[in-house]
């Protein structure tokens, strides 16, 4: 059986579409010399963003680090709170996968382009209960062009711990107009009016 989709290489998990194994001649990824320093606190891209923000109340207020060694990786971890369930005491999935997905987006300041998210694949594992440290950890394994691959793991119980939930995604490089084109003109006139000239930048440089 082929190994090359990381998704056939794990036994027990089912493969992926193929939209989301990178074709034969996609680079590795590199990371840019201006990305964040390994373990560097990457920040809130936008107050208001649900994934990261600390403007939202009943956000995820997931922190991402850059990661460590050459490769593109980052690390991130969220508290389940009572506001993120699904079933009693459990963690909703769409919020499981809402916190793969900003760990993945999270990715893009490695590799200092602007990026959102074209297609995410996530496999729930394992029940996580309300008040569980989520520890993700995701990596980008291939770049085709405009096209950037990567995948994305969320343990409990530690960084080591067992899988409770993983995704592999497909991120797709944009301009800035993405975000002026299409948001709502009332968020867009404020974040381009802010006084903050790092907070205004960030704030269109993620999408997950």
């Amino acid at each position: 059986m082929s190994t090359d989709n990381p998704r056939e290489a794990t036994p027990g998990r089912p493969a992926g579409s193929s939209a989301l194994t990178p074709p034969a001649d996609a680079i590795a990824p590199v990371r840019h010399p201006d990305a964040p320093a390994p373990g560097e606190l990457l920040g809130a891209h936008y107050e208001h963003c649900f994934g990261c923000g600390e403007g939202q109340p009943h956000g995820l207020h997931l922190e991402a680090r850059a990661g460590e060694g050459p490769g593109v990786r980052v690390s991130a971890e969220f508290t389940v709170k009572p506001a993120h369930q699904g079933a009693p005491g459990l963690a909703h999935g769409g919020v499981l996968a809402t916190a793969l997905d900003e760990t993945l987006g999270s990715l893009q300041w490695l590799l200092r382009v602007i990026a959102v998210t074209g297609r995410l694949e996530t496999d729930f594992v394992r029940p996580v209960p309300v008040g569980t440290v989520l520890h993700l950890d995701a990596e980008v394994t291939a770049v085709h062009g405009r096209k950037i691959y990567s995948t994305a793991t969320g343990r409990i119980g530690g960084p080591e711990g067992p899988v409770a939930v993983r995704a592999d995604a497909l991120f797709i490089e944009v301009k800035v107009d993405h975000f002026i084109d299409n948001g709502r003109p009332e968020e867009i006139q404020a974040a381009m009016a802010d006084p903050d000239q790092v907070r205004r930048a960030r704030a269109f440089e993620v999408n997950p």
